[in-house]
C-alpha cells in the first residue's frame, strides 16, 4: 500500500510546502504497525482485537491532531455543503474584514473541518455498526441451532471422510449459499457445522480457509452475496442479470483452481470428533425439536435477503428479525420443562454467551481504523494514484484494488472507485463494473483479514494469521488470477 502512495505524496508536496505531512503519514504508520501486531498475534502473545481496536482509536486521534493542515491543503476532502454552511453563516454576520482574513479563514476552516470529522465518525459508526449488529444476529442464530443439535441434520447425511470428497461438497456448498445469502452469513454458518465433522486443527484450518475462498467468489456473482456488489447493483453501475452473466464463470475459475491444487495436495480421512453427547454433556433434544429449530435457523437466513429486497431496510433489521422470532419461539418451546439447568441451555440468554466478543470488537477497531484513512483522503489518493499510473487500463486498476482490497476494507476501495468514474465516463453494465465486482469481491480471500467472511472465521476458529498467508493466500492468488484471465477471454469472445 504505502509504495502506491509515495508517487502522489511527492507529487502535492512538491505545490505547497504548508502540509501537515509527520500527521498525514503517522496515520498511514500507525495503520501497518497496528497491521502487523495482528499479524504477529501469536508471537507477541497480544490479542488481535485488542491491537485492532487500539490502532483504530489512534489513527481517528492522529487525524483530529493534525486536521488543519490535512484540511487546509486538501479542502476537496470536506463536503461541499458542510464548507458552504459555515463560511456563509460567517459571511452574513460580516465578520469577514480585510485585515484579519487570514486568521478569520483559519478559524473557519477549523471549526469546519471538526464538524467533518465528527459527522464523518458517526457515520461510518454507523455503517460499522450494521455489520455488527448482523454479525451478532447471525452468530447468534447459529449458536442457538447448535445448541439444539440442529447442525446435525447436516453432518448426519455427510457420510463421506475422504478429505477431498469432503473438501469439493464443503466448498461448492459454501459457493452456492454464499450467492443465496451473503457471504459473512455463509462463513458463520460453515464456521459453526465445520467443527462437528473435523476433530484436527491443522485439517479443520485448511478446510476454513477453502471456505473463505469459495464464500467470496460465491458472493461476487451475486447482486446480493457481497456488499460491494450490493453497492454496485444499489448505485446503478451494474446490473443484477448482468452482473450474474458475466461474472459466475469467473467466480467458478477463482474457486476451482484452489480446490483442483488441493485434490492433489490432501491424502486420507479426516478423523471425526466424538459426538455432542459425549463431548459436551448437552441436555437431550426431541428430533422434532431439533428439526424445527433447525429449519427456523436456515429459513430465518434465508429471509434476510428477501426482507431487504421487500423492505429496502439493511440486512441486519432482517437478522434481527429472524432472531427475534426463533427467539420467541425457544422460550415457548422450552416453558414447560422442569428441569432449570436443562431449560436454561437452550435458551438464548445462556447461548448469546457463547458469542466470540473479542472478534466482534476486532471488527470494530479495524474497521474504524480503515474508515480514518478512508476520511483522511488516504484511500482516495491510492486511488487516484493507481489511475494516473496506469493510464485508466481497467484490467490493471481492478486487479490492484482487488489485492489491496485484502489489506484495506473491498468497501471504501469501491466507494473511492465509484466517486473517480462516474456513469458518463463507464456506462452501466460496463466491463469496468464487472470486473470490479469480480476483483473487490475474491481479492479479500488473500489475506484473512481482508474480507468480512474472513474475519468471521479467524475469530471464531481461531486461526492464526501467519498459518493462513503461508497456507492459503497462495491458492487464493491462483485463483483470483485465472478468474481475472478468464473474465478477459470471456471479454474477447463476447466482442
Amino acid at each position: 500500500m504505502c509504495i502506491g502512495y509515495w508517487p502522489a505524496l511527492a507529487g502535492i508536496q512538491g505545490k505547497t510546502q504548508t502540509y501537515n505531512w509527520p500527521m498525514f503519514i503517522m496515520m498511514l504508520v500507525a495503520f501497518v504497525v497496528g497491521y502487523i501486531c495482528i499479524a504477529l498475534e501469536h508471537p507477541l502473545k497480544i490479542d488481535k482485537a485488542a491491537s485492532a481496536v487500539l490502532t483504530g482509536v489512534i489513527c481517528w486521534t492522529l487525524f483530529v491532531v493534525g486536521q488543519d493542515q490535512i484540511f487546509k491543503d486538501n479542502p476537496d476532502l470536506i463536503k461541499h455543503e458542510t464548507k458552504t454552511e459555515h463560511v456563509d453563516s460567517h459571511a452574513s454576520e460580516g465578520e469577514h474584514h480585510e485585515g484579519d482574513h487570514g486568521e478569520e479563514a483559519h478559524a473557519v476552516s477549523h471549526e469546519a473541518t471538526q464538524h467533518y470529522i465528527e459527522e464523518s465518525l458517526l457515520e461510518h459508526l454507523g455503517e460499522i455498526a450494521e455489520i455488527l449488529f448482523f454479525l451478532l444476529g447471525a452468530m447468534t442464530i447459529v449458536e442457538l441451532v447448535d445448541a439444539h443439535e440442529g447442525f446435525r441434520v447436516v453432518t448426519d447425511r455427510i457420510r463421506t471422510t475422504n478429505k477431498v470428497r469432503l473438501l469439493w461438497i464443503i466448498s461448492i456448498v459454501t459457493f452456492f449459499f454464499s450467492a443465496a445469502l451473503d457471504n459473512l452469513t455463509t462463513s458463520i454458518v460453515m464456521a459453526a457445522l465445520l467443527p462437528k465433522l473435523i476433530k484436527k486443527r491443522e485439517d479443520l484450518w485448511f478446510f476454513a480457509g477453502m471456505v473463505v475462498i469459495a464464500a467470496n467468489a460465491g458472493g461476487a456473482w451475486s447482486p446480493i452475496g457481497d456488499v460491494t456488489t450490493i453497492m454496485l447493483w444499489i448505485g446503478g453501475q451494474v446490473t443484477a442479470f448482468n452482473i450474474i452473466v458475466t461474472d459466475f464463470l469467473p467466480s467458478v475459475v477463482c474457486l476451482l483452481v484452489p480446490l483442483t491444487i488441493s485434490s492433489f495436495m490432501l491424502k486420507g480421512d479426516v478423523e471425526r470428533p466424538a459426538t455432542d453427547n459425549e463431548s459436551h454433556m448437552t441436555p437431550p433434544i426431541e428430533n422434532w425439536e431439533q428439526l424445527l429449530v433447525f429449519w427456523m435457523g436456515v429459513l430465518g437466513l434465508l429471509f434476510v435477503p428477501v426482507f431487504k429486497t421487500a423492505t429496502h431496510l439493511p440486512p441486519y433489521m432482517g437478522v434481527l428479525m429472524s432472531l427475534g422470532v426463533i427467539w420467541v419461539t425457544t422460550e415457548i418451546l422450552h416453558r414447560r420443562k422442569v428441569e432449570v439447568e436443562t431449560r436454561s441451555s437452550l435458551l438464548v440468554s445462556k447461548v448469546i454467551a457463547r458469542i466470540d466478543t473479542p472478534s466482534v470488537l476486532f471488527f470494530l477497531g479495524i474497521l474504524l481504523a480503515v474508515a480514518s484513512l478512508q476520511v483522511a483522503g488516504h484511500l482516495g489518493l491510492l486511488a487516484t494514484s493507481l489511475d494516473e499510473a496506469f493510464q485508466g487500463n481497467i484490467y490493471i486498476i481492478n486487479i490492484l484494488i482487488g489485492l489491496l482490497s485484502s489489506i484495506v476494507d473491498n468497501v471504501p476501495m469501491v466507494a473511492a472507485a465509484i466517486g473517480m468514474y462516474p456513469i458518463e465516463q463507464y456506462a452501466v453494465d460496463h466491463p469496468f463494473w464487472e470486473l470490479l465486482a469480480y476483483c473487490a469481491g475474491t481479492g479479500g480471500s488473500a489475506l484473512i483479514i481482508g474480507s468480512a467472511a474472513g474475519v468471521a472465521i479467524m475469530g471464531i476458529l481461531k486461526i492464526d494469521f501467519m498459518w493462513y498467508l503461508r497456507k492459503i493466500t497462495w491458492l487464493a492468488v491462483l485463483g483470483y488470477f485465472a478468474g481475472v484471465g478468464v473474465y478477459y477471454i470471456q471479454e474477447l469472445i463476447m466482442g
